[in-house]
């Protein structure tokens, strides 16, 4: 694009908080799906932009007249997803409407779901490397810069304080109404916010697709010392909406013999959390004071 994009229309939490971390919140046309509350320092902006609680219909959309079209999750784009499609990114390039999906959750090919994720791209790196590729196009360098020195800092002091301590083992769970549970797996960001805050995915070596359903008797063999809940999605969600989960994990008493359960270790924790985005810091602070309260802050 000659020129910077002026008309955004950004789509789930890690997209609609990213641009609002750049400093583009006046060029923002439109918002749609939160997971939970945008962080503190952007509930001024997001009050102020449109916002629909479901994702637009490729019609609703452009009725918006975007330029560009930022999404934190490919089902957006994707010709078979659950979600509502607006069509492929190369549909929507056919009508002027360019588009970016954020890279740790970006398939290999335009209109797959987030099963064609490459392991690979899910890392706290490419944050930073969308951050100064967004940067460049909207024409705000400084300040991807200065959003990518605050998150390097805080993540690397996050880093340093549990360097030497035990890692438990965290498991990322939400309990399904057939009685299975949801649980984030090795591909899923959580592992690394899991990893940087000092311990490790119970789950990590399973790769299939980010979110996978088990059943408590697999809960229960790999015993998590941690559960994290996994609560999600209301633009107005907190952590103390995530109770509910946590009780519901503790009340199952196919999980009474996990440690997790036994020692109460059972946290409430959000979908947008664990979501790749400017929020990883964040994050990466919350699991750690968690894990390693007498250590971190």
């Amino acid at each position: 694009m000659a020129d910077p994009p002026q008309r955004i229309y950004a789509a789930y939490q890690p997209a609609i908080e990213l641009a609002h971390a750049l400093g583009v919140s006046d060029r923002i046309v439109g918002t749609a799906f939160l997971d939970a509350k945008v962080l503190p320092e952007y509930a001024d902006r997001q009050a102020d932009v449109d916002y629909v609680p479901s994702l637009p219909s490729r019609e609703a959309l452009l009725q918006k007249k975007p330029d560009f079209v930022l999404s934190g999750f490919n089902g957006f784009f994707a010709e078979q997803s659950a979600d509502s499609s607006v069509g492929t990114r190369a549909s929507l390039r056919g009508v002027g409407v360019q588009s970016w999906i954020l890279s740790p959750l970006c398939p290999s090919e335009d209109g797959l779901t987030d099963q064609s994720i490459d392991p690979a791209t899910v890392k706290v790196e490419n944050i930073y490397r969308d951050l100064r590729d967004l940067g460049a196009l909207f024409g705000v360098e400084d300040k991807a810069d200065a959003v990518i020195a605050d998150m390097r800092q805080r993540i690397a002091a996050v880093e340093k304080q549990v360097a030497d301590a035990e890692r438990p083992s965290v498991a990322i769970v939400s309990p399904n109404e057939d009685g299975s549970y949801s649980i984030a797996s090795g591909i899923d960001f959580g592992s690394h916010i899991i990893e940087r805050a000092g311990g490790t995915n119970a789950f990590a070596d399973l790769s299939r697709k980010r979110n996978i359903d088990v059943g408590a008797e697999e809960l229960v063999k790999r015993d998590p010392d941690v559960i994290l809940t996994d609560a999600c999605c209301d633009a107005s969600m907190t952590e103390q909406d995530a109770r509910p989960e946590v009780d519901a994990i503790l009340r199952d008493p196919a999980l009474s013999g996990v440690t997790a359960v036994q020692d109460r270790a059972v946290h409430p924790f959000l979908f947008a959390d664990r979501s790749a985005g400017v929020r990883a810091a964040h994050s990466i602070e919350l699991v750690a004071s968690v894990l390693h309260p007498a250590l971190v802050d």
